[in-house]
């Protein structure tokens, strides 16, 4: 990939270290936002002086998810949720996609207990009370109900990450992901953004739709999910 996009290595702290500062807990050696937010966290490197700031950010009972080039490792005080490897894609095609029929509509804070719902069924990712702070978040309702969202999530540069995609389960296989996908993408492209996003690499089937929409594997980063129980 063309080195304009090399800040996508460390996505989370370039994110945290620039367009989303202004949220961001921390300094020079680790970077969070709040709890409220996102429990992402982000090190811009792998000393134990990192991960030590890190600790700083994190109270006990309260987790935190990383991905990137540098995986703290933690201490008897955390406890594992989760580790994966995640690949990163990137979408550098700027032909717009086809939308398709469908009534999708902005989402805002009056929808984020159905956004909550949605995600705790579905599990794309971490989204919490404030996540929609980060982005605009679109939905498809069927007779009244929320039953698809995507949305937008770190920004770095002119990149701007596709973020909180889900449908719920009565809902797959109408195409309402591609859909909502489709219309985050052409918005970014509008406005001059290159859209990228994060997915389990297992996650087959998420790949191949995204492979789809013209976005390619642009590198893979591990993940760690922790809570910290003193």
């Amino acid at each position: 990939m063309s080195a304009s996009f090399d800040a996508l290595d460390n996505p989370f702290w370039a994110c945290l270290a620039t367009r989303h500062a202004h949220v961001a807990r921390g300094g020079t050696l680790a970077r969070r936002y709040p709890p409220d937010i996102s429990p992402i966290a982000a090190l811009s490197g792998d000393s134990p002086a990192h991960v030590a700031a890190l600790e700083t950010l994190v109270e006990a009972g309260d987790d935190m998810g990383t991905l990137g080039p540098w995986i703290p490792k933690l201490g008897r005080n955390w406890e594992i949720v989760h580790e994966a490897e995640v690949t990163q894609m990137l979408r550098a095609e700027r032909t717009p996609l086809s939308e398709g029929p469908a009534e999708a509509a902005g989402l805002g804070p009056n929808d984020v207990a159905e956004m909550l719902s949605l995600v705790e069924l579905t599990q794309p990712g971490p989204f919490r009370r404030r996540t929609i702070e980060l982005g605009r978040f679109i939905g498809i309702r069927e007779e009244g109900r929320l039953v698809a969202m995507a949305g937008e999530r770190s920004w770095i540069g002119d990149c701007r990450e596709v973020s909180g995609v889900c449908t719920h389960p009565d809902a797959q296989g109408r195409g309402h992901a591609r859909k909502l996908i489709a219309r985050v993408v052409n918005r970014m492209l509008r406005a001059g953004e290159t859209p990228f996003l994060h997915t389990e690499s297992g996650n087959a089937r998420a790949i191949a739709l995204y492979e789809s929409l013209g976005f390619v594997e642009r590198r893979r980063f591990p993940l760690l999910a922790a809570k910290r129980v003193e």
